[in-house]
């Protein structure tokens, strides 16, 4: 998708996160959620600050119902933190870089 991010599908998700050494950032998101659009140049940015420390990646909830379904997403967008494979932390709604690190200070 874009630098430092990766794209998660209802295909990969399961493997890409057992995989992870490190936390995994997982944005849901969709298409026509203008919040979701307002928040992406911030996750390019902590993906390219914190690599090696965390992974950002996003999974569109319109394409990839199953996933969204199973972490019970019912807005978007939201952000939830896998550590070893389980969710550590959800945040909802659009923030700004700065409280979204400070949110994420226990990952970083």
């Amino acid at each position: 998708m874009t630098d430092g991010i990766s794209t998660f599908t209802d295909a990969t998700f399961d493997e890409e996160i057992a995989a992870a050494s490190e936390p995994v950032i997982v944005d849901f998101w969709a298409e026509w959620c203008g919040p979701c659009k307002m928040i992406t140049p911030i996750l390019e940015e902590i993906a390219g600050e914190q690599a090696g420390k965390v992974r950002v990646a996003k999974l569109n909830v319109d394409d990839n119902p199953d996933v969204a379904r199973r972490f019970e997403v019912m807005s978007i967008p939201t952000l939830i933190v896998f550590r070893d494979g389980q969710p550590a932390k959800r945040m909802i709604g659009a923030k700004g870089k700065g409280q979204l690190l400070q949110e994420l200070s226990e990952f970083l």
